[in-house]
């Protein structure tokens, strides 16, 4: 993610006023500022016989405190937070549509870009395992429950592939592929759905493409550099030649290929923002080319709808090419925040909390959105629940899921957030909405994250009084 560095400090004079003579009335020179003495004006040498007697040198300060750590860019942080809320309403409420409204995956791999991007100027490999010390822990906590989950459910991984099939259980420890899991797991009646794995574990899809992402990005880098613009554009290319029936990937080494190229256009969009190439085209010439592959995204859209309509998540030509456009209009109008500014302000410790705890809440959100659902059927059982009460609950189910996932939200940030701080070599805190501060240091730490939906395969819910719902489809 790109920052906003402050600038060098100025030196300021020390006299009570400038002496005559001429120091006394060239400009202060300092970084940034051409021309004049490389000095302050009131420590410049003294014109010739101006009798003035001179201020002895400043003695240097023993203990010169730190310079503060870059400042976040908190425009970056605020898309962010508004992706990870889209990702949670979407995979609540379903609504396709909101892939139009704003393709959080699509932002959320631009930032995690341009991050990589800035972090490259150390060498590879010690940031490319920095990375994975920040993304595994957190996977961990999450698959140690999904996993003692499925196997009480009686989930056998070798009854169909054998050995092969257990060998692919590592990938909850390191998701160089999708974790597997069962379609199926459980029984009717119980208290999750039959297909909770695919809408908890089937997210998981986002740190595959992450990690891929990651692994690539130094070779990324060196294209990018050497041939910007064929290298931003080459995954919109393959996207489309996937979308042709001349290239066909069966089975999750599809799916892998087919998410690496969609999203690969924006985590490029990333690096050309850190690397200053976006700044370089004109801003009306940016935002017209971005809205004509835009259109093009729609246009081929409307003519491969899904079982969802406008779900973009289903149209993976339509996903890569309207997110490309978004991203760069976005990027092309992103201000320098170092603080969120006027009304914006008043979410600053909210954006800072979602910012920290990033991959907690992806990790988490769409087990906790069967949770509400797990809580609200026990409602149906309570003493006082008659007739009117329970179609009063049935009409405001959905709101009462809505209403739900955030406590059961800020419940995961205290119980498994931690884990984040530790990954990071941070200092523990359970509710870190507030930048961290470190003795003689300005502000603070960086934060982590990304996410897309239930799985490959929309599932049934239960829904008011035992009903099933359709659970969201291949959400991003």
């Amino acid at each position: 993610m790109s920052t906003t560095r402050p600038g060098a400090d100025r030196a300021e004079a020390t006299a009570a006023g400038p002496a005559p003579g001429p120091a006394a009335v060239r400009p202060q020179s300092g970084p940034g500022r051409p021309g004049g003495p490389e000095y302050p004006a009131s420590a410049a040498p003294a014109g010739p016989h101006t009798g003035l007697h001179k201020e002895p040198p400043a003695e240097p300060t023993a203990n010169p405190p730190a310079e503060a750590p870059p400042a976040r860019d908190r425009y970056l942080d605020l898309l962010r937070f508004l992706a990870l809320v889209r990702v949670v309403v979407y995979h609540l409420l379903g609504w396709g549509w909101l892939s139009l409204v704003f393709p959080s995956m699509g932002v959320m791999f631009a930032l995690a870009g341009s991050l990589m991007a800035r972090s490259l100027k150390r060498p590879a490999a010690g940031v490319v395992r920095g990375r994975l010390r920040r993304l595994l822990p957190p996977l961990w906590a999450f698959s140690a429950l999904a996993l003692a989950m499925l196997f009480t459910s009686g989930w056998d991984p070798g009854e169909e592939e054998g050995a092969w099939g257990w060998a692919k259980v590592l990938n909850y420890l390191v998701p160089l592929g999708a974790p597997p899991y069962p379609w199926e797991s459980g029984s009717e009646g119980g208290w999750l759905e039959t297909s909770w794995a695919d809408q908890a574990v089937g997210p998981l899809w986002y740190l595959r493409a992450y990690l891929w992402f990651v692994l690539a990005s130094p070779l990324l880098l060196w294209a990018f550099r050497r041939f910007p613009w064929p290298t931003l554009l080459a995954p919109l290319a393959l996207t489309a030649l996937l979308a042709t029936p001349l290239v066909e990937i069966p089975g999750e080494t599809g799916n892998a290929v087919g998410d690496f190229a969609v999203y690969g256009g924006c985590w490029l969009l990333g690096f050309a923002h850190h690397e200053g190439l976006l700044r370089a085209v004109p801003r009306y010439l940016a935002v017209s080319l971005a809205s004509l592959v835009m259109a093009f995204g729609l246009w081929w859209a409307s003519g491969h709808l899904g079982p969802d309509g406008w779900d973009l998540n289903d149209i993976p030509l339509a996903q890569a090419a309207w997110s490309f456009g978004f991203v760069v209009i976005l990027l092309q109008y992103a201000p320098s925040w170092r603080e969120l500014p006027g009304r914006l302000a008043r979410w600053d410790r909210l954006v800072t909390l979602a910012n920290n705890r990033a991959v907690t809440v992806y990790l988490w959100h769409n087990l906790l959105i069967m949770g509400t659902i797990v809580l609200l059927d026990q409602a149906y059982g309570l003493p006082f629940m008659d007739e009117r009460l329970s179609t009063a609950l049935d009409r405001t189910y959905t709101l009462w899921m809505l209403t739900l996932i955030w406590p059961l939200l800020a419940l995961a940030i205290l119980g498994t957030g931690w884990i984040e701080d530790l990954a990071a070599r941070r200092r523990p805190r359970l509710w870190p909405d507030r930048p961290e501060r470190r003795a003689g240091r300005g502000a603070g730490r960086r934060g982590g994250g990304g996410g897309r939906g239930a799985g490959r395969r929309g599932g049934r819910r239960r829904g008011p009084g035992g009903r099933g719902l359709t659970a969201p489809g291949p959400g991003r």
